[in-house]
């Protein structure tokens, strides 16, 4: 389970034995979150604060390149 960012708390995660369509997994001390890497960020699932959600979206939007990199190092096709 590489976790691929950690800042502000929250640590961003995309596991090795995951399924379609590309996606990183937030977690913080308060919950977590899935999100959906294609060409924008969607939230598809949380348990996060609004407050959490809301700066996770903002950090994957800012890195979605490099997060998209990551998914395509570990599962190949984008």
């Amino acid at each position: 389970m590489p976790t691929v960012l950690d800042l502000f708390g929250l640590k961003f995660i995309i596991f090795t034995a995951d399924h379609q369509p590309p996606h990183c997994h937030v977690k913080s001390s308060n919950g977590a979150a899935k999100f959906i890497i294609k060409d924008q960020v969607e939230c598809v699932e949380s348990t996060l604060k609004p407050k959490e959600q809301k700066l996770a979206e903002y950090v994957l939007e800012e890195n979605l390149e490099n997060i998209r990199e990551a998914w395509r190092k570990i599962h190949g096709e984008f």
